[in-house]
């Protein structure tokens, strides 16, 4: 029996995932904007730099991003390369743990400030909790991450338009999970007096069934519960150890493999 990992849930093989930065003021009018198109994202946010002027307030996290992710950016922003490693796990830890004591949840990925970062900084991630981490450096394409620790965005919101087009207009000419991953800052929407973009992008993406419309943290969740699937020799059974209900293509069919069961693929 031939399996392939080329869905997401519902059977669907596009999903679209936002992703931004800083916690600035204007994320107040970016995720009323999101929410009325019935999009997701992921915010990152410096725990350190709540408060300030041009910042959201630490006491509207949790009601500003619910149905969204609040993700960690550390808490004062520095470049983590030229850090030692002992200020990189504090500005990581002391930034989940101060975003967690806000959203009630635990944070479990994050953006590199500066979208800066090296081998070393990567090497300590998962011993800090974390289980993807967005760089900057878009790659304009629409492929699921291979290193979610280097997890490369398709474009930055300035080109989200065209490409959202060529999104939809991408069939399954490749036959796999095709993501659309936008990353921004909202501030530059009022820098560059482009707020028109994410409603541009809003109206092409709203109420379309055969998109997943997901949080970073939702797309990595989904991709880890697929890979621990566990098959027998021949494949025709499967087990589903996670919490989450996964799909799965066996010989070109959609098969739903819910959480904690089971099944026999076999037709037989």
């Amino acid at each position: 029996m031939r399996i392939q990992y080329k869905l997401f849930p519902g059977g669907r093989s596009k999903a679209v995932t936002f992703s931004f930065d800083d916690g600035r003021s204007q994320d107040r009018l970016l995720v009323s904007k999101m929410n009325q198109y019935g999009l997701k994202g992921s915010f990152h946010l410096n725990s350190g730099l709540l408060g300030r002027e041009g910042y959201i307030e630490a006491e509207e996290v949790k009601t500003l991003y619910r149905g969204h992710e609040v993700s960690a950016h550390t808490v004062d922003h520095p470049f983590l390369e030229i850090s030692p490693p002992d200020q990189v796990a504090h500005e990581i830890l002391e930034d989940r743990r101060a975003l967690e004591g806000l959203v009630g949840y635990p944070v479990r990925g994050m953006s590199y400030p500066f979208g800066t970062y090296d081998d070393k900084v990567v090497s300590m991630l998962p011993a800090l909790g974390i289980e993807y981490a967005r760089t900057v450096n878009s790659h304009g394409q629409f492929d699921m991450p291979s290193d979610p620790l280097r997890w490369h965005p398709t474009c930055h919101h300035k080109q989200m338009v065209e490409r959202t087009q060529a999104f939809i207009a991408h069939g399954d000419w490749f036959n796999r999970m095709s993501l659309l991953y936008i990353w921004g800052h909202s501030y530059e929407f009022d820098h560059d007096d482009n707020w028109e973009l994410i409603d541009q992008v809003g109206e092409l993406l709203m109420d379309n069934d055969t998109i997943w419309y997901a949080t970073n943290a939702e797309i990595i969740a989904y991709k880890n519960a697929l890979e621990r699937l566990q098959f027998s020799v021949d494949r025709r059974l499967v087990y589903n150890p996670s919490a989450l209900d996964v799909w799965i293509s066996a010989d070109e069919e959609s098969i739903q493999v819910s959480a904690g069961q089971l099944l026999n693929l076999s037709k037989d």
